[in-house]
């Protein structure tokens, strides 16, 4: 394995390592405090044994021989102890020895979407794109969730001054018509418990056309080529009508755990879609099926119309709110697993 600290370094007590680690990517950057992150590079998961390893590859690119003292870590899963693993990688570590292989003694380790969550108050109007009717109400909580390969969700305490991670993800999923209803019952004999993840997901999608097609006695097909990219684009040509009624239906389910979720926490101050499956759905994402069904909460229509909806569009946004959950703490390794 590599050595870090590298040959000849020295440690920069201003300087901080942002890293956003996921099944297929870890993306790194670099900032310091009070300002926004920068030296941002893609690395590819499958490349490396392990974070310290993908860690010294980054910073010989990018540090050269300064070393960072303090760290943020976004991992997309439960942050439980000191072992980490990931759900789509075969990396597994100590957050306590990753601390040591890197020298980077105050090393913090945070689920992903609680990371997006800390960014919600940092993001400006060109960061975000609204959606529906609804103004935020200041002082009260907002969510920040969005279907990737799971369906993640956080929220951030404006009073508080906290971000809270959950897996709310992983809640019963709740059918709003007897065609949902059917599809939940097709995937309920596949995978036993549905949760709204099996749905609201990047595979989810491939689940959701695989039950429309079951029901429907549709003709087989190639199960491995159906994924996002296959049913966006049948929904886009319109050639199947299977795949636009599955696009909708996501839009749909999607709306309504999204008004699930302002419920649970009283997002009065929005609710935020990260980046995901929505950015590659592009205009094939109903964001009027979202609003319809987030608000169709019976007697609380009117409380959730009047919340604000957005997509988060800025490049950058778990990094920035790593770099936001660094800024604010006196002890930056509070949530490390200590």
């Amino acid at each position: 394995m590599n050595r870090i600290p590298p040959t000849g370094a020295r440690q920069d007590t201003g300087l901080r390592l942002l890293a956003d680690i996921g099944g297929t990517n870890a993306r790194f950057a670099l900032a310091r405090q009070g300002k926004p992150p920068h030296a941002a590079h893609l690395l590819r998961t499958k490349e490396y044994r392990g974070p310290a390893e993908a860690i010294a590859a980054y910073l010989r690119l990018k540090a050269r021989v300064r070393l960072p003292t303090a760290g943020a870590i976004a991992v997309a899963g439960p942050i439980q102890g000191d072992a980490v693993s990931f759900t789509n990688a075969p990396w597994k570590f100590s957050i306590r020895d990753l601390r040591r292989e890197t020298g980077i003694a105050a090393l913090a380790v945070l689920n992903d979407f609680e990371a997006l969550a800390w960014a919600l108050p940092a993001f400006g109007r060109a960061d975000v794109l609204k959606f529906g009717q609804g103004r935020p109400v200041k002082g009260a909580p907002l969510v920040a969730l969005g279907p990737g390969t799971g369906l993640g969700v956080g929220c951030f305490l404006p009073g508080a001054d906290f971000a809270l991670a959950t897996e709310a993800g992983h809640i019963s999923l709740a059918a709003g018509n007897p065609r949902e209803a059917s599809v939940i019952a097709v995937l309920a004999q596949r995978f036993g418990h549905v949760s709204a993840e099996r749905v609201v997901s990047g595979p989810g999608l491939r689940y959701v056309y695989e039950a429309l097609a079951a029901i429907d006695g549709a003709p087989p097909f190639d199960a491995d080529a159906i994924g996002v990219a296959a049913v966006t684009g049948r929904a886009r040509t319109g050639e199947d009508p299977l795949a636009v009624e599955t696009v909708r239906m996501f839009s749909s389910l999607f709306g309504s755990f999204a008004g699930d979720m302002a419920l649970a926490y009283g997002a009065r101050g929005g609710v935020y879609i990260g980046a995901g499956v929505i950015p590659r759905l592009g205009p094939m994402f109903d964001r009027r099926a979202f609003r319809r069904r987030f608000t169709d909460k019976g007697r609380f229509h009117g409380w959730l119309a009047r919340i604000p909806t957005y997509l988060v569009v800025h490049p950058q946004q778990t990094m920035v709110g790593l770099a936001q959950y660094l800024d604010r703490q006196d002890a930056p390794t509070r949530r490390t697993g200590s």
